[in-house]
């Protein structure tokens, strides 16, 4: 009997569970059966409605096989679950696929690495699966907590602990492929999901010698990838970045800064570089400017930390740029909000997204910028800089951020639009301390003389940077009064660095034709014709542009070509600069304002009234007759080149100092004296006249003002337009043709005569010079008094005509007969 009841209970039983035990061979090593399972899987496929129950007997013998450590019971379970979830898609699936995620997590919270490896595979099988309708109920904390753990293994053995990362880095794979994808699993990009994921990827990464530091997308083989764990961990960071959509990014790249700052990998940043690479090449191009404003943002929260950290953040903020500057993405400004926006071209219509404001991004690097050389001239820098070694490597790391932040800046200055990037120029000339102009965004007086000079020299450094390759159409609008005179302002700074900075920025922005690099050096050109020099007509903007701001533009070359610490690289800028302006400014008035400005630069070497070094006189004349050459050269005159060349052949033999190739050249031999009357060494000498413009209606209606001073203007026109009588009544005798002739001593007489109104009108009182003036006013009254006298004459008139006789007037009436009427009067 009671084999019978026992021999009844099989038939009794379920045929679910009875095809769920018939699956299991007696022996594991036999592996499941095959026929068994196609009538396991038909049945649950005609009845889904019993694929839960099948899913909980199926977990029910799983769960009693793992802890009786019978695995391959385990690995037959997991493959007919796995062979059930492939070829069942109904909705019936979702209770069963609770009970597989079921068996899973037990798998996973073994210690077995083979059984952790087993529930990682069946998890990415079920990773794979579309489902018809999405899950309401469905958590993957577990999931996301376990594989991360797996990403840090530490087992002891390395093929072992490699497989157990592996396998974590293919389970994070699953978790992003399954739950992105669907609406309902938003809540993977929530912050205590993303600091588990992101972080558990770039410790593989990290861990990797032959990573890849370029950022590229790698292609290794598929089997090298799956056994690599660095080479995993990147595909499925990019994979992740790709997915992030516009509102997740942040909560994406938030985790790597941490990451990079729990592991101290910003120096140095090798890595981090690279990281940010993989970012900026695996995110949509239209997302970049959150990953430049998030690293701009973690600048600010270590704005206090080691030189070599900030370098580190600059120099990743460089790489976002770069790469974000050269992709498939436009960048465009709105001239109203100053906000710059990401376009991508691909896509069509163009989508816009709105970024961070361009002047805040460069507002916050030129902060940090200030902020460095506020560390770098540090109280105990200040106080013993020469003989600290500590000090002396901390000015050296600053120097590190500094320059980092000016390329970046340079950058993305050299990436936007250039009407944008005339009012980022315009910005960060406002940041740059002038004295005498207000400047409200920086206090010279904490930082002292020498944090000001550094600050100067820094922000035109940045200006350099955001002018290089700038191409505006009009010189008005790359160069407008509140950008060119500050400008000009630090071109009168007794700093020589400074002044060279100031003289690069004005080759930048005039040099519209790449032409600067055919200039460079100071040299006597041969034949300029072989540079090939390209150049356009001047326009009528230009023409404008030189007649407001030319005149100061030349007294500033003029006051800047006897600064005393001149060396040769000033000469050379300036040589640049004059042979710039003469091919993209000048017109036939500017070329003669140049060989004007030559010749004052030649006659102040010569008269010499500042006692300058020899070496800046000779200086001067060198680069005067580096220019003169160039400029005969480019307007084709043929007398005027013929005397240049033969000056310059004399200088060759006679006065070698007086060229650039031998002034400049060290330990060149410098004479004691320059003496005015070496005039065949003086270019050109037929036109050695100061710089004195014509007076004309048109330039009293502009004002035009020559850097001459005007005062001596006005004495000269006074004192050679009015003769004295005895002048006027002098006879022409060969005597008067004799001495006109020989006018060597008279220029000499008229040299000096001019030097001494100069100096009296420099020199002398107010009053003085003012009862001067009004007497040659009066004078000139009076002989225009005598000269109306003489001339004209007034009509007769019948009423008579007055005449004075002992101090009484006497009126002498006329007759109407003997008056002479003209012919056109009379009829």
């Amino acid at each position: 009997m009671p084999a019978g009841v026992c021999g009844c209970c099989g038939p009794l039983r379920p045929r679910y569970k009875r095809l769920v035990d018939n699956i299991f061979p007696e022996d594991p090593k036999d592996g499941l059966v095959k026929s068994d399972m196609e009538k396991l899987t038909f049945y649950a496929v005609s009845a889904p409605e019993k694929l839960d129950r099948i899913g909980a007997y199926l977990a029910e013998r799983l769960s009693r096989d793992v802890v009786r450590h019978r695995y391959g019971y385990v690995v037959i379970a997991m493959e007919a679950l796995d062979q059930l979830l492939m070829a069942c898609h109904s909705q019936s699936i979702k209770p069963f696929v609770e009970s597989f995620l079921h068996m899973v997590a037990k798998l996973l919270e073994s210690r077995e690495p083979d059984l952790q490896v087993l529930g990682t595979n069946s998890f990415v099988k079920f990773a794979n699966i579309e489902e018809d309708t999405p899950s309401y109920h469905r958590r993957y904390d577990f999931f996301v907590s376990q594989f991360s753990a797996m990403c840090h293994s530490t087992h002891e053995d390395p093929e072992t602990r490699t497989r157990i990362r592996v396998a974590g880095i293919k389970g994070l794979q699953g978790v992003v492929r399954k739950t992105v994808n669907d609406e309902l699993q938003a809540i993977i990009w929530e912050p205590q999901h993303m600091d588990k994921l992101i972080p558990s990827m770039l410790f593989n990464m990290q861990e990797a010698e032959d990573f890849d530091r370029t950022g590229q997308p790698s292609t290794p083989s598929g089997r090298e990838r799956d056994e690599n764990p660095a080479a995993l961990a990147e595909s499925c960071f990019r994979e992740l970045l790709g997915r992030a959509a516009y509102g997740n990014m942040n909560n994406a790249v938030r985790p790597v800064l941490v990451h990079l700052d729990n592991h101290r990998l910003w120096d140095p940043n090798e890595f981090a570089v690279s990281c940010f690479r993989i970012i900026m090449y695996s995110i949509q191009a239209q997302h970049s400017h959150h990953v430049i404003q998030q690293v701009l943002g973690h600048l600010d929260t270590h704005s206090k930390n080691t030189p070599r950290v900030r370098a580190g953040i600059v120099q990743v903020l460089l790489e976002t740029v770069a790469i974000a500057a050269k992709g498939s993405v436009g960048l465009t400004v709105s001239k109203n909000t100053n906000v710059y926006t990401w376009i991508n071209p691909t896509s069509s219509p163009p989508n816009l997204w709105l970024g961070p404001t361009v002047l805040e991004v460069f507002n916050t690097l030129l902060k940090h910028l200030r902020m460095s050389v506020d560390f770098e001239l540090g109280e105990g820098s200040r106080r013993n800089s020469s003989t600290s070694v500590t000090s002396r490597s901390k000015e050296n790391d600053e120097r590190i951020v500094q320059n980092a932040i000016i390329q970046t800046i340079g950058f993305f200055g050299g990436n936007l639009p250039d009407y944008q990037r005339a009012e980022v120029m315009m910005f960060i000339m406002g940041k740059v301390p002038v004295y005498g102009t207000p400047c409200h965004t920086l206090d010279t007086v904490k930082i002292g003389h020498l944090g000001t000079k550094r600050i100067q020299a820094m922000l035109l450094s940045s200006l350099i940077m955001v002018t290089s390759g700038f191409k505006s159409k009009t010189m008005s609008a790359a160069l407008p009064a509140p950008f060119l005179d500050p400008l000009f302002s630090i071109s009168l700074m007794e700093d020589s660095e400074l002044r060279q900075l100031v003289l690069e920025i004005l080759h930048n922005i005039i040099d519209r034709h790449d032409n600067r690099a055919k200039l460079r050096g100071i040299r006597i050109i041969p034949n300029v014709a072989a540079l090939k020099i390209k150049r356009e007509k001047i326009s009528k903007q230009d023409i404008s542009f030189m007649k407001k701001h030319g005149q100061q533009l030349y007294r500033h070359i003029y006051l800047g070509c006897k600064e005393e610490d001149n060396g040769q690289k000033n000469f050379e800028l300036l040589f640049t600069a004059l042979a710039l302006i003469t091919i993209e400014l000048a017109n036939e008035e500017v070329v003669v304002d140049l060989i004007r400005l030559s010749m004052a630069l030649q006659d102040m070497v010569l008269a010499n009234e500042e006692n300058m070094a020899m070496f800046i006189r000779c200086s001067i004349m060198a680069l005067v007759a580096a220019y003169l050459n160039f400029l005969s050269q480019m307007i084709a005159n043929p007398p005027f080149c013929q005397h240049v060349s033969k000056v310059l052949e004399m200088r060759n033999l006679e006065a070698p100092y007086l060229l650039p190739e031998h002034v400049f050249r060290e330990k060149c031999p410098l004479p004691t004296t320059l003496e005015k009357g070496e005039q065949g060494l003086v270019l050109p000498d037929q036109l050695s006249v100061p710089y004195i413009p014509q007076v004309t209606d048109e330039d009293r209606l502009s004002r035009r003002k020559s850097f001459v001073d005007t005062i001596s203007l006005q004495v000269d026109i006074l004192s050679n337009s009015l003769p004295d009588k005895s002048q006027l009544a002098e006879e022409i005798t060969f005597e008067t043709l004799k001495k006109a002739i020989d006018t060597t001593g008279m220029e000499e007489q008229e040299k000096e005569k001019r030097r001494q109104v100069i100096e009296k009108f420099q020199k002398a009182p107010f009053e003085e010079i003012a009862a001067h003036c009004e007497s040659k006013a009066n004078m000139l009254h009076d002989r225009l008094a005598q000269i109306f006298e003489l001339t004209i004459r007034p009509p007769p008139s019948p009423s008579g005509a007055v005449t004075i006789t002992s101090g009484h007037a006497q009126y002498q009436s006329v007759p109407v007969y003997e008056m002479k009427f003209p012919d056109l009067c009379v009829y």
